[in-house]
């Protein structure tokens, strides 16, 4: 007989309602796997609002099992699910005091997209990691100043807590959770069957580092990136860019992080990573060709950099995004 494991989702006003549905689909997927008289998971759904009735971002309506105020804070839960960030006061005042009191006998704790700012307001990322929707990093650390804010993974876990970034990521999370909860197994039917990733990791960028750190291309630094992007298996060297510059080196390194946010040899790193994973989502070269390609010389080096940057091998990149 297997552990039925009760899941609170809280729906604030206001979101992308297929953040929450989402989530249950997911979940609903692995009880599938069980007999109805052995389900996983049972799902209830709140609202920090006085009514029940979700209205969402696009005008759609979802009718919640129950307002949050009329759940009691002491009760235990498996698992709790903040869906979205609250867009009305009134809905922060209902629902950050009763996660303050509620998540700590709570097995876990997990919010998707803007969600991770209600965790922050009621104080449960104090001294954690953390991750949220890029357009509220900044809000993110605002709230909670000691949180370590992580700009890259589409999600973190951190003990009991869990944060995703954008809302689709959180269908990655949902997934790892069921993978803890039941196993590699039943996770991966649940990605085939709605035709999902499976299990991306973690780490997965959520944009790519190589465009969040271009310079203006009429610069000189904008220009040396737009060589750079062409002449891939060049020696791109911090000294042989600066030559192309024509700048000292210590003044290219200077002004290069000015403009960029960013080291040339950081930069150099992200370029050639962001041209394999396209080589590997995008077609069929061995190893080595994209290693070739992308100026790593050998396919151990690609492996290399894969670990360190998205911790997977590049094979596994290409099982789980690629397109042919």
């Amino acid at each position: 007989m297997a552990h039925t494991r009760e899941f609170l989702l809280i729906v604030p006003d206001g979101g992308m309602l297929f953040e929450p549905t989402g989530v249950v689909d997911i979940l609903d997927q692995a009880n599938r796997r069980f007999s109805p008289d052995n389900l996983p998971y049972r799902v209830t759904t709140a609202t920090p609002q006085a009514h029940r009735t979700v209205l969402g971002r696009s005008g759609l309506h979802l009718l919640a099992d129950y307002s949050l105020s009329e759940i009691d804070p002491d009760r235990a839960w498996d698992t709790i699910v903040v869906t979205n960030r609250a867009v009305a006061a009134e809905q922060e005042a209902v629902a950050v005091p009763w996660l303050r009191n509620a998540s700590g006998k709570a097995r876990r704790t997990v919010s998707v997209c803007g969600g991770a700012l209600l965790l922050a307001q009621a104080g449960l990322l104090e001294n954690r990691r953390a991750t949220t929707h890029w357009r509220f990093f900044d809000t993110l650390e605002r709230l909670s100043p000691t949180t370590s804010v992580d700009r890259d993974s589409i999600y973190v876990r951190d003990g009991p807590v869990w944060t995703s970034a954008g809302a689709s990521s959180g269908f990655d999370l949902t997934l790892a959770l069921v993978a803890e909860d039941l196993g590699s197994a039943v996770a991966r039917e649940v990605a085939r069957e709605l035709v999902l990733y499976l299990r991306r990791p973690g780490g997965q960028a959520q944009f790519s580092r190589f465009l969040a750190s271009q310079a203006d291309p009429e610069t000189p630094i904008g220009k040396v990136q737009s060589w750079a992007l062409e002449n891939l298996d060049e020696d791109l060297s911090v000294e042989r860019l600066a030559d192309r510059a024509a700048m000292s080196l210590r003044n290219f390194c200077r002004v290069f992080a000015h403009e960029t946010g960013t080291t040339p040899a950081r930069f150099v790193e992200d370029l050639r990573l962001e041209a394999a994973r396209q080589r590997l989502e995008q077609g069929r070269e061995t190893l080595e060709e994209v290693a070739s390609a992308c100026g790593l010389s050998t396919a151990l080096n690609l492996r290399r950099l894969f670990d360190r940057n998205l911790g997977i091998s590049p094979t596994d990149y290409r099982e789980r995004f690629g397109s042919i």
